[in-house]
């Protein structure tokens, strides 16, 4: 166990206690234990965890009975938000110390340490390489931000129990929704039929998920967002009416509800297909009858990250006639834009096996939607073929 004296000088916690494992330099995954645990049960979770990885558990800073919790509780799953920012501010000293700014932290919470990671990604997204949320919720109403996009570029891991009754089935269901719908952040998701437990499946999924978020890390590296400017819509993209469609959690990702008319698809591929150097045949990645478009007839400065699949140089693929959406590539910084405005969704697996600014792009239902989609695509074509640089634009 080891104890350390880095702490900010006002807190009213003592020094952070934290069980370590691993080296200095991997990544690390910091695992939060839930509300009346101890950091010790919680790191054994590590032995089901990649072993490439590195590991701290935190004691949590407040004292409860024979365990410890995270922020003074107003009713299960909802922080006090005075008492989270206290927490919160402690936790991030800590944590600048051990991982400097720059080396990759991966957040897993479990029950209340779930609420806990999800405050602390939603309160400074840049800062963290991925959070898992497991059988917890998120600090809704409690001081930080949950605005729509607020994760974009951040791979969340989250699982719930079809059968818990500690967590409120409200909070769950909020949670789920904001993760998968309109935080941004490329969500993989999964409810067993279990009840406040970890589910074998979810472990195994957990460790899945992670080595796969640390091996994109380990090749592509740590990037922040660069700004959301369009070389078009000058006064910035505008806003998609209505609700949002319906998209699967699973793999493969699709539109289920509020689906484009055929004619309106159509039109759009034709448009698409129109752009300079584009080819079209069946996608490199995606499911029968999907047509990709790709540069096979230009040259191509756009960096890899341009490319739904590099080798194929695919940069967007248009679903099939009962779905109508497309998969995008885009720079993180407009892929939040276009989920901000309602216009698209994160891909689960974006920066996980995938470029992190793959967004699911709905169909266009009139002409108006169709002519946004086409710059929304225009705009990925002209990053991989090199006339559109995000950081100059």
């Amino acid at each position: 166990m080891m104890t350390t004296d880095t702490y900010i000088s006002n807190s009213p916690f003592g020094a952070p206690i934290a069980v370590t494992r691993g080296d200095a330099v991997a990544p690390l995954v910091v695992l939060l234990h839930g509300r009346g645990s101890r950091e010790t049960e919680i790191m054994m979770l590590a032995d089901a965890l990649p072993p490439e990885l590195s590991y701290a558990a935190v004691r949590a800073p407040i004292a409860e009975g024979p365990g410890f919790a995270w922020f003074a509780n107003r009713g299960i799953g909802r922080p006090v938000p005075d008492s989270l920012r206290a927490a919160m501010d402690w936790f991030n000293a800590w944590l600048d110390e051990i991982a400097p700014p720059g080396r990759p932290v991966v957040l897993v919470g479990f029950s209340g340490g779930a609420a806990f990671a999800g405050g602390l990604v939603l309160d400074n997204p840049e800062r963290f390489a991925g959070a898992a949320i497991l059988y917890g919720a998120l600090p809704f109403d409690a001081a930080v931000p949950t605005a729509s996009a607020r994760l974009t570029g951040v791979p969340v891991f989250v699982a719930q129990g079809e059968h818990d009754h500690v967590i409120p089935r409200e909070l769950l269901d909020r949670t789920w929704r904001y993760l998968t719908e309109e935080s941004g952040a490329p969500t993989v998701a999964r409810r067993d039929p279990v009840g406040h437990a970890m589910a074998p499946g979810a472990l195994a999924g957990l460790a899945g998920w992670l080595a796969e978020r640390a091996d994109y890390l380990a090749r592509h590296g740590f990037p922040g967002r660069e700004p959301a400017r369009w070389p078009t819509f000058s006064e910035g993209l505008p806003d998609r009416d209505g609700p949002r469609p319906r998209v699967t959690v699973t793999i493969p990702q699709q539109q289920i509800s509020d689906n484009s008319p055929p004619e309106l698809q159509e039109k759009l591929f034709a448009r698409l297909s129109a752009l300079v150097g584009v080819e079209t045949g069946q996608s490199a990645i995606s499911v029968p009858g999907a047509r990709g478009f790709m540069l096979t007839q230009a040259p191509t400065t756009g960096p890899a990250q341009a490319f739904l699949v590099p080798r194929a140089r695919e940069f967007a693929h248009l679903h099939p006639g009962h779905d109508g959406s497309l998969h995008v590539a885009l720079p993180v910084g407009l892929a939040a834009d276009v989920i901000r405005h309602g216009w698209a969704v994160a891909h689960p697996l974006a920066g996980i096996r995938l470029t992190p600014g793959m967004v699911l792009v709905y169909g266009p239902r009139d002409e108006r939607e169709l002519g946004v989609v086409t710059v929304i695509v225009s705009t990925s074509h002209a990053w991989a073929t090199g006339e559109f640089a995000p950081a100059a634009a």
